[in-house]
């Protein structure tokens, strides 16, 4: 069985696309030297990210335009899902 379970990390997102991009902007996070923030001993940036994600260590919040106006959500280390792929 696979750990943490599909299911479980589908309560800590509202969708599988926004899963995979927090998944991914994390472990990008981790590849270019952010801190781990678990204590999961895996070497793999994507499965550590899969982990803080699971913990709810990581969260993020969507930014969605309205009327050239930014609104925003979110709570501890976040990261935000957006067209520009250079911005973290």
């Amino acid at each position: 069985m696979i750990y943490p379970a599909m299911s479980s990390l589908l309560e800590k997102v509202d969708s599988r696309y926004t899963l995979v991009i927090a998944t991914a902007k994390r472990a990008r996070m981790l590849t270019n030297g952010a801190q781990k923030l678990t204590d999961h001993q895996s070497t793999k940036d994507v499965t550590i990210a899969i982990h803080e994600i699971a913990e709810g260590k990581v969260s993020y919040h969507k930014i969605q335009k309205k009327a050239n106006q930014l609104v925003t959500e979110g709570s501890e280390q976040t990261l935000q899902e957006e067209s520009n792929p250079d911005s973290v």
